[in-house]
């Protein structure tokens, strides 16, 4: 079922085809625009077209989510808990933290961290709901310190209005797509603006955050899902099945083996064939392993690594952390034969909402620092700006920029007299 090649078919594998995104703005453009001009109306209007909404306010009651709170069985709620639990404590590590320092006498610097005042999440509910988008989006907002956080959704499933409610969101829209993005941005009567909007979408959603990025802040324009993998030996039944839970998530999903040795990658093309069989996404999952997927037989681990950071995956898994320090570009790393990715996408911590598409050459994947603001502060004593005044007027002077250099010489200027 799965492609078993050489190397040397890498460069053609590992260039993902490109988000047909130019399209999508022509799409959505016009919707947003409607937005910013119409508010409520255009966002009614397009829930009904595209969400099949039929209320007339696409706030969900704050009763409706109690009443989704108290639907959700003991195990879910239990699951829920413990996933809030590790997605905190790492949310907490990643804060920036209020720093001070005296580098010279008299020139005291700092910086404050503050959170945003509101912050949206895009809880997407097409084929799956996806609770754990939830946690993964709005526990880093309120561990931050976010105020307003809101939610929203194109399909109410109870397991998202119930997290979202337990979890602390203060607002939650029944409305998805680029309508839901352009609310966010511009906000209307019933739905506040935002600071900044995260989580992911379809390319409808990417191309409105991309397109009113710099109108409100975003975490990053996300593509089709993605693992690679990176193994010598081990178990072809566990690593099928990381395969299988890659590929299952839509038909543009890719899920790529790079293996010396060519017997492992027999055993797992043969189990991704028997798992299949059994597989209630199967359908989904042959899809994506026929159009993006292949297990590619490389000469040694260094070649691996070598072809992994080319392709910046969003997941990558390696056999043991001897090889964490030659790892230059990844979304989130999985140590081991015991750190699937399911791990990482529920329960252990770190955040699922990645880069994808190569944008792990530039950043990680959300963190609490995406909901912070770190502001520099600086206080200088007339002997810390007398030290520095010759390097500042001199610079100032070489950009032709006269006024700056006079705003330091003021101030030790005799009055009535010339400048010292």
């Amino acid at each position: 079922m799965v492609r078993i090649l050489s190397s040397k078919n890498a460069g053609r594998l590992l260039k993902r085809r490109a988000a047909r995104l130019d399209e999508a703005e022509r799409v959505v453009r016009p919707i947003l625009d409607e937005v910013r001009r119409r508010g409520d109306a255009a966002v009614l209007e397009y829930a009904r077209r595209f969400d099949g909404f039929e209320g007339r306010s696409v706030r969900v009651p704050r009763q409706t989510l109690e009443a989704a709170a108290r639907g959700l069985s003991r195990d879910f709620r239990r699951a829920l808990r413990a996933s809030e639990k590790n997605v905190a404590a790492f949310a907490r590590m990643q804060l920036p933290q209020a720093k001070k320092i005296t580098p010279a006498p008299g020139l005291r610097l700092s910086q404050m961290v503050r959170p945003l005042e509101a912050a949206a999440a895009y809880i997407p509910s097409g084929r799956y709901p996806l609770p754990s988008t939830v946690v993964m989006t709005v526990v880093p907002a309120r561990v931050a310190g976010v105020e307003t956080i809101l939610v929203c959704t194109p399909k109410p499933a109870p397991e998202i209005l119930g997290a979202a409610h337990l979890l602390g969101a203060t607002h939650v829209f029944q409305m998805g797509g680029a309508h839901a993005i352009a609310a966010f941005a511009y906000g209307t009567k019933t739905v506040p603006r935002a600071d900044r909007i995260v989580g992911p979408g379809n390319i409808y959603v990417a191309a409105a955050k991309k397109l009113l990025a710099g109108e409100v802040g975003i975490d990053f324009i996300a593509g089709p899902s993605e693992i690679l993998l990176i193994a010598e030996d081990g178990d072809p039944r566990a690593i099928a099945a990381d395969m299988l839970a890659q590929a299952e998530h839509d038909d543009d999903a890719s899920a790529i083996l790079l293996t010396t040795s060519r017997g492992l990658a027999e055993a797992v093309a043969q189990q991704v064939g028997q798992q299949l069989a059994t597989l209630p996404t199967a359908a989904t999952a042959r899809t994506a392993l026929k159009r993006n997927s292949a297990i590619l037989v490389v000469s040694s681990v260094d070649e691996a690594l070598e072809l992994s950071n080319r392709f910046a995956p969003e997941h990558l898994s390696i056999p043991d952390a001897s090889l964490l320090k030659r790892v230059r570009h990844a979304g989130s790393v999985f140590v081991g034969p015991w750190s699937p990715e399911a791990a990482g996408d529920y329960a252990s911590g770190p955040n699922h909402v990645l880069p994808t598409s190569g944008a792990a050459r530039l950043r990680g994947g959300l963190s609490a620092a995406d909901f912070v603001k770190v502001i520099s502060v600086q206080e200088l004593s007339a002997g810390a700006l007398r030290a520095l005044a010759p390097a500042i007027t001199t610079l100032a002077r070489a950009e032709g920029l006269e006024a700056h250099a006079r705003s330091v010489e003021a101030r030790f200027a005799k009055k009535g007299g010339a400048r010292c």
